[in-house]
């Protein structure tokens, strides 16, 4: 029984003798001198009496009867108010003494979160001693509890629309229905407005292809922003288009200066197709959809070919319409032309080219296996874009569940509303899910839950445009964002299958989705679990899968430097037809249902478990649930190899040993280690229930991956600043690759120099930060 009381007396000392939240007429104030001295604080009635104090042989000589029975009356109520305290202790170490105690699984410490509750500011004086929170079993049980196939379904008939494009009618028939629910649900909602550069086709003039002189189609489908114009040149088939495809053409005599590069959809997003063939001085790029034949091969096919987020007109900086800004945009917008054809079309190419036949792994199942050429000097082809600008109104829409202890710290949760055409898998299971988690966790709100810290429900537009909706709220907001939202988790395309578990993200929240996928039970289609428990080994192996940017995650994590984590049921391309109809008009509820075995409404309750799982525990824990070490193994692996490369150079006697070395690198992530280490350590020796302490703590867990965005580069020249995911000569794998490319003395030895330096220094920086206060660091990294 000594640890339960001695926990109960620290308690009653804290309440009564530690340092008051509000000051009083009662408690003037706070006691610094560290001991257990007391500050006398006179009523005014005893003030009065030292007012008219007689001498001291005569202090009862001339008290009247009516004094006398006025000091009788206030010694009455003190001996009341005594036995009053003295009832109300034994009351408080009775209740801390027997309370249950705190499960273990509560937060990272073993110890559960109370809900603290402040007094209301016309009370003065009065402490609300907070009730216990509900523990984790229970928060868990209540929102499986809150969530059903059954309202999925009826979410999803709600919200499934054929014309829901950004900007369109449609698309603000939907904002305006979750923009209602959110009012309903007493969120506080707001919308967010953005006038914005999309790029469609002209109405009067239609984009063409022709071979030779024949044309092959007027396709409805299109990429939104190519470089408009008509170029022709020789047709080569380069398969998905990735860089190895394209020196393989080059390696066996095809030069590809000035052609039209054919492709099919898969394994790369279509602004990468079309940035690869721009490096090997293609002038003009087609693709079309790698669908099953089963299905209508005249699909059209729809996508963007922004190489990066947001309205690529205004790069780095918000489209808010009040703003002007001077002409410019993003470095991402290809120079070349860039066109989607339906696979009709492209059989009909593909029958006409000659050349040399395609390897293997070029041959696809659109024509006969044995047809797949590689293109010869006769193939021509004209391709004709005439897509213009459209400026073009947009709307974000948002709902808060607000924390009842730091509400000003906030978990992101997000959905693309906006789709080229239904989009069922795309946007529709998004948005459903956004909304029924919202229905879910405001009803445990009204059953008792109390989250520490908010949640941030957003409904993004201009997602099929490359994340614009969303990249343009973190460009408006970016100064404030990046110190008060935590994690984003977000909801698009999560799920298009049943086979298999993936998911994308920041190593700092890897745990705690291994953790969710172990409490939560994983569905497949085929009545059974995925998983039935992940360890270490099979959860990196099966689960984890590097970010694209293409995944609506990406400008949180590469370009505002928050938290970020993306997941999605999917189907295994081996063993099944994989969904393929992203994009395309095919991406339906029907489609849907068959790659889900008419499951879907399942399929979203355990999606939705998922994300509001990995949410609560993050609002509700003392400490933030982001796993600071984690970031440890990835540094050093990249590092490792930074090493072994170096090595191998200055063995080479490309450079001496003295002229350049990896030692600072690797001392900066050793001062990375120790101070995720320390932090660690901090959290265990502190008391997590004192406000501050846990604020602090957290604060400097939130900004670490902000801190790992490199400071040397500006975000409106490079948006994709994080040196672990982002693109450029700051990011460990641009190092990495230089090191392997670098075999003469000639090499630019000084870029080299300014890759290790400004490298060395953001890791450091990162560490510093995260190692605490300025007097606790130490210049000898």
């Amino acid at each position: 029984m000594s640890g339960p009381i001695n926990h109960a007396r620290a308690k009653i000392s804290k309440i009564f003798n530690g340092e008051p939240q509000s000051y009083t007429r009662f408690n003037l104030a706070p006691n610094t001198d560290g001991d257990n001295s007391q500050v006398e604080v006179k009523l005014s009635t005893e003030v009065e009496e030292e007012l008219d104090v007689p001498e001291a042989g005569h202090r009862h000589a001339g008290r009247s009867p009516a004094r006398t029975q006025l000091c009788t009356s206030r010694n009455m109520f003190y001996m009341a108010l005594g036995v009053l305290l003295i009832f109300v202790t034994g009351y408080l170490v009775g209740y801390m003494t027997h309370q249950k105690p705190m499960p273990s699984q509560g937060s990272a410490e073993g110890v559960e979160c109370p809900s603290l509750q402040l007094a209301d500011s016309n009370d003065e004086g009065v402490v609300n001693v907070p009730e216990p929170t509900l523990d984790w079993n229970d928060i868990t049980g209540m929102l499986r509890s809150k969530l059903s196939s059954s309202a999925f379904v009826q979410t999803l008939s709600e919200f499934s629309s054929e014309n829901h494009q950004a900007g369109s009618q449609g698309d603000e028939v939907l904002a305006n229905k979750v923009l209602g629910i959110f009012s309903s649900l007493r969120m506080n909602p707001w919308n967010d407005e953005h006038y914005v550069q999309l790029q469609m086709p002209s109405r009067n003039d239609m984009n063409k292809v022709f071979f030779g002189s024949e044309e092959v189609g007027s396709p409805q489908g299109y990429l939104a922003y190519s470089a408009p114009g008509v170029k022709q040149g020789r047709v080569v088939y380069a398969n998905y288009g990735r860089v190895e495809d394209l020196k393989y053409l080059q390696d066996v005599g095809i030069n590809l200066n000035g052609t039209v590069v054919l492709l099919r959809t898969g394994k790369i997003s279509l602004a990468e197709k079309v940035a690869n063939a721009a490096k090997f001085a293609a002038v003009a790029v087609l693709i079309y959809p790698e669908i099953p034949g089963n299905y209508d091969l005249n699909t059209e096919l729809y996508g963007h070919v922004h190489f990066g987020t947001g309205d690529p007109y205004t790069p780095g900086f918000p489209s808010f319409n009040h703003t002007q800004f001077p002409p410019s945009k993003s470095s991402g917008l290809p120079e070349i032309l860039a066109q989607t054809i339906t696979a009709a079309m492209a059989c009909e190419i593909h029958k006409k080219m000659g050349g040399k036949d395609a390897p293997v792994n070029f041959k696809g199942k659109l024509i006969d296996f044995d047809s797949y050429k590689l293109g010869d000097s006769n193939n021509i082809v004209k391709v004709v874009v005439k897509n213009n600008e459209v400026d073009t109104r947009i709307h974000n829409i948002f709902g808060v569940i607000k924390g009842f202890v730091d509400p000003d710290r906030y978990v992101v949760i997000g959905a693309q509303r906006d789709s080229f055409s239904w989009g069922y898998a795309k946007s529709t299971v998004g948005t459903s899910l956004l909304v029924e988690l919202a229905k879910a966790i405001t009803e445990m709100i009204k059953a008792g839950f109390r989250p520490r810290r908010s949640i941030v429900f957003a409904s993004w537009s201009a997602g099929d445009f490359g994340s614009i909706g969303s990249t343009e709220w973190l460009e408006g907001y970016l100064a404030s964002l990046d110190r008060k939202a935590f994690t984003y988790i977000s909801l698009d395309g999560a799920v298009s299958g049943g086979d298999l578990f993936k998911a994308s993200g920041s190593p700092l929240l890897h745990k705690l989705l291994k953790e969710t996928l172990n409490e939560v039970k994983i569905l497949a289609k085929k009545d059974r679990f995925l998983y039935q428990k992940f360890d270490v080994v099979n959860f990196e192996a099966k689960v984890l899968e590097p970010m694209k940017m293409e995944d609506g995650a990406y400008p949180f994590l590469a370009f505002s430097g928050i938290p970020s984590i993306s997941f999605r049921f999917v189907s295994d391309e081996q063993a099944s037809p994989h969904y393929k109809y992203f994009g395309t008009p095919l991406d339906t509820k029907d489609r849907l249902d068959i790659a889900t075995g008419q499951k879907v409404g399942d399929f979203c309750v355990s999606a939705a478990q998922v994300a509001g799982q990995m949410a609560l525990r993050l609002v509700h824990d003392h400490l933030l649930r982001l796993d600071v070490t984690t970031y440890t193994s990835f540094l050093r692996k990249h590092v490792a190899k930074i090493n072994m490369n170096l090595n191998q150079l200055i063995k080479s006697s490309v450079w001496a040993p003295t002229q350049l070395s990896a030692r600072w690198l690797i001392s900066a992530v050793g001062s990375y280690s120790r101070a995720a280490d320390d932090l660690l350590n901090d959290a265990q020796n502190s008391d997590l229930e004192d406000e501050e302490t846990c604020r602090k703590i957290n604060d400097r867990i939130m900004r670490v991956e902000h801190n790992l965005l490199s400071p040397y580069v500006s975000p409106r020249d490079v948006p994709f600043r994080h040196i672990l995911f982002g693109f450029g000569n700051y990011t460990l794998t641009a190092l990495e690759d230089h090191l392997k490319n670098l075999k003469t003395p000639e090499a630019d030895t000084d870029l080299l120099r300014n890759q290790l330096a400004l490298t060395t220094w953001t890791i450091q920086s990162c560490a510093n930060d995260l190692a605490g206060d300025v007097w606790v660091l130490d210049n000898m990294v």
